[in-house]
């Protein structure tokens, strides 16, 4: 299966960073230098996953306060 085309690629360095901080957050992090990413459970990586989600939830949740519920900047 192919990989999705990253909408902002520019990103990437920043999300790569962002999953590190919630491997050590959980102390997987030591895991993956052990095993390596691919040689982690899926367990692990899903639960990487999903606080990750929450992180950027709850960032944009605080964005979306700080522009009175607006998503779009307007021009």
């Amino acid at each position: 299966m192919g990989k999705r085309k990253k909408l902002y690629p520019k990103a990437e360095d920043e999300l790569d960073s962002l999953k590190q901080e919630v491997a050590e957050d959980l102390n997987l992090d030591d895991d993956i230098e052990k095993r390596e990413w691919e040689n982690m459970t899926t367990r692990e990586v899903g639960k990487i996953g999903g606080n990750m989600v929450k992180k950027m939830i709850k960032f944009a949740e605080k964005e979306m306060d700080e522009r009175d519920g607006k998503i779009d900047k307007e021009d």
